[in-house]
C-alpha cells in the first residue's frame, strides 16, 4: 500500500506473539497465537511476526497452521553460526522451513557483545551477518536485519555499529531496525544517533525502530526515531514484553494517526475504522491472558475519558474537548462520569443521564443523592469507579428501583480437611435464601470448581445465588466476575473492608459494585449482589425496548 501524495507511509510491526510472548507469566497457546494474528490482521498492521519457529512447540504448531492474513507474516530467529555455511545451519532452516514471505534475523552490532556473548572477531561478525541476510534474499524472501544492542553498540563503536548496518543493506536486507535492547536509551539520543545513521547512508525508508520500556520512554523513544526520519515501527499490543515491556502500539497507532505533525505528515495502513476496534482489541489480549485490563492505559484504559471532579463533569457536558484530547469512540472507548465525594450537581445529572435515569435541573431529588454518596464514601463506600452500585443507589432514591428478589437469608462455612490424596484443602459451602416469584427458595453450593480446586467463599456464594433465581436465572447465565479487589479503610472511627468485583457478560459489558463491612464475606455478598441486580435490569431493560 503506497502512501497518499504528500505523505510518507510508515508500516507497523507487531511483534505481540514473539516479544510480547517473553512477557513474565504470559504463555500462548497455539490457538491463542492464532486468534491474536487474526485480530492484529483485522486492525490493520503490516507485519506480524509469529514467533520463532524451531524454538519451541507452540511457535512450530502456528507456522504449521498460520492464519492466512493481510499482514506479511514474519518468522523470527537468528543470523547463521560461525564455522557453518548459511545454507547447512540447522537453526537457520527451521527459520526458513516456516515458508514465510518475510523473516527477521537478529544479530549483533555492538562490538562488545560481538567479542564477549559471540567470543568471535568484529569481522567474523559481520560474514554472518552478510552471509546470513544474503540466503534469506537468494531464497526469495523479504529479509529484516534487527540490530541487537545497537544504540549502545553506536555509542561505543559508531564505526563498527555502522559497518553492521552497511554490511546487511549490501547483502539485500529490505528492513534495518535500530534495537535499543536494554531499554536505557532517552528520546533525544534515539533521534540523534537515528539522525546521524540516515546521514551516514543508511536510508530511512530502510530503516525501522525498536524499543523496550525500561526507562517508561518507548513511545517516546519511537516517536523520536520517526522524527528522525526511520519509517518501521516494532511494538507490541498493551506494551508487553521482556522486563517493563516494549513500545505499546496501542498508544502509538492513535498517536501517529490522529496527533499532529504525525496525522499529517504519514499514512499507515490502518483505517479510521479499524481505528475504532483499538481497545475491544487491547481488552481481548488481556482477556485471553486472563489479566486485568490496566484502567489507566492511554487511549484504550477505562479511565482513559473518566472526568471525575464536578469542574470537569460540568464543562464536559457544555463541550468534551475542554477536558478531552481526542473523542473516545475515535478509538473505541467511552467516556465515563465516575461518582464520588467530588461530585456536584452537573456531574451527577450526566451520569444519571447516561444510566438512563433524566432528572431535571433543580430536582430536590439530586441533593438526596449527593447526601446519600457522600454519606456513604464517608462510611468507607468508593463509587468514582463503582458506578453499577451508584446506579442502583440512584435508582432507590428516586422510586425507581425495581423489586426483584429479596434475600431472606445466607451462611457460608469454610471446612480445612484431607482430601483423597491426604492433602490438606480448603472448601467452602455457601446457602442461600432468596424470596423471589412469591416464593422463598434454598440453594446449596460448593466452591469446588471442575478441576477439584477450591475457588473461595464469594465463589460458593454466587454459584449458590445463580442456582435458582426463578424467572431471572437465565438472564445470569452468561455472568461472570473477573477481578475482585480488596481494602481496608478507614470508615468513621474503625477500619472496615471494602470490596470492589468487576463483572463481565456474554455481550461484553462490564461493570462494577461495591460492598462494605467489617466482615468480609458480607461486603463481598453485597457486591455480589449489586452485581447481579444491575445485570437484570440492565437485560430486563433491553428486552422491553
Amino acid at each position: 500500500m503506497s502512501a497518499p501524495a504528500g505523505k510518507d507511509r510508515l508500516y507497523i510491526y507487531d511483534t505481540t506473539l514473539r516479544d510480547g510472548q517473553q512477557t513474565q507469566d504470559v504463555q500462548f497457546s497455539t490457538d491463542e497465537k492464532q486468534q491474536i494474528a487474526r485480530a492484529l490482521d483485522a486492525l490493520g498492521v503490516d507485519y506480524i511476526e509469529g514467533g520463532w519457529p524451531g524454538a519451541n512447540p507452540t511457535d512450530n504448531a502456528f507456522f504449521d497452521a498460520a492464519p492466512k492474513t493481510r499482514a506479511r507474516m514474519t518468522a523470527f530467529g537468528m543470523t547463521k553460526r560461525l564455522g557453518i555455511s548459511a545454507q547447512n545451519d540447522d537453526v537457520l532452516a527451521a527459520v526458513m522451513n516456516a515458508g514465510t514471505a518475510s523473516v527477521c534475523l537478529v544479530g549483533k552490532s555492538h562490538e562488545f557483545h560481538v567479542t564477549r556473548a559471540l567470543g568471535i572477531t568484529l569481522d567474523e561478525n559481520l560474514t554472518l551477518l552478510r552471509d546470513s541476510v544474503a540466503h534469506l534474499v537468494a531464497s526469495g524472501r523479504e529479509a529484516l536485519f534487527d540490530a541487537e544492542h545497537f544504540f549502545d553498540g553506536y555509542k561505543a563503536n559508531p564505526d563498527y555499529a555502522l559497518s553492521c548496518l552497511r554490511t546487511v543493506l549490501d547483502a539485500g536486507a529490505r528492513w534495518i531496525v535500530l534495537c535499543d535492547t536494554n531499554g536505557g536509551t532517552l528520546p533525544v539520543e534515539v533521534g540523534r544517533i537515528t539522525a546521524e545513521v540516515i546521514a551516514a547512508g543508511i536510508p530511512g525508508d530502510r530503516l525501522g525502530i525498536h524499543t523496550h520500556d525500561d526507562t517508561d520512554n518507548a513511545v517516546a523513544c519511537t516517536l523520536a526515531a520517526v522524527d528522525a526520519g526511520a519509517r518501521q515501527i516494532q511494538g507490541t499490543l498493551n506494551g508487553l514484553g521482556e522486563r517493563c515491556g516494549n513500545a505499546n502500539l496501542t498508544a502509538l497507532i492513535p498517536i501517529l494517526m490522529l496527533k499532529e505533525p504525525y496525522a499529517s505528515r504519514y499514512e499507515t495502513g490502518i483505517t479510521p475504522a479499524a481505528l475504532k476496534t483499538l481497545t475491544r482489541t487491547s481488552r481481548m489480549l488481556d482477556e485471553i491472558l486472563n489479566r486485568v485490563p490496566q484502567k489507566q492505559a492511554a487511549f484504550v484504559g477505562a479511565s482513559a475519558f473518566a472526568h471525575k471532579a464536578g469542574l470537569h463533569a460540568s464543562a464536559i457536558l457544555k463541550d468534551p474537548s475542554t477536558y478531552e484530547h481526542i473523542e473516545p469512540a475515535t478509538v473505541g472507548n467511552s467516556r465515563i462520569i465516575p461518582m464520588s465525594n467530588q461530585a456536584g450537581q452537573s456531574n451527577l445529572r450526566r451520569r444519571l443521564a447516561e444510566a438512563g435515569l433524566n432528572v431535571a435541573k433543580g430536582d430536590p431529588a439530586l441533593a438526596r443523592i449527593l447526601e446519600e454518596v457522600k454519606a456513604r464514601e464517608a462510611l468507607g463506600y468508593a463509587y468514582d469507579t463503582a458506578q453499577a452500585s451508584f446506579e442502583l443507589l440512584a435508582r432507590d432514591a428516586l422510586g425507581q428501583m425495581p423489586d426483584l428478589f429479596e434475600v431472606k437469608r445466607y451462611r457460608v462455612t469454610v471446612e480445612r480437611r484431607k482430601n483423597k490424596y491426604n492433602r490438606m484443602v480448603s472448601v467452602s459451602e455457601a446457602v442461600v435464601v432468596i424470596k423471589v416469584d412469591g416464593e422463598k427458595r434454598l440453594s446449596v453450593s460448593e466452591s469446588m470448581d471442575e478441576d477439584g480446586n477450591d475457588r473461595g467463599p464469594v465463589n460458593a456464594l454466587s454459584k449458590a445465588l445463580a442456582k435458582d433465581l426463578g424467572q431471572y436465572s437465565a438472564l445470569i447465565e452468561d455472568m461472570r466476575l473477573i477481578d475482585f479487589k480488596v481494602r481496608i479503610t478507614q470508615g468513621g472511627t474503625e477500619a472496615v473492608t471494602r470490596v470492589i468485583i468487576d463483572s463481565e457478560d456474554g455481550q461484553g459489558n462490564r461493570w462494577s459494585t461495591v460492598g462494605v463491612s467489617a466482615n468480609i464475606v458480607d461486603a463481598s455478598f453485597e457486591a455480589l449482589l449489586d452485581a447481579i441486580r444491575w445485570k437484570l435490569i440492565r437485560d430486563l431493560k433491553d428486552q422491553q425496548a
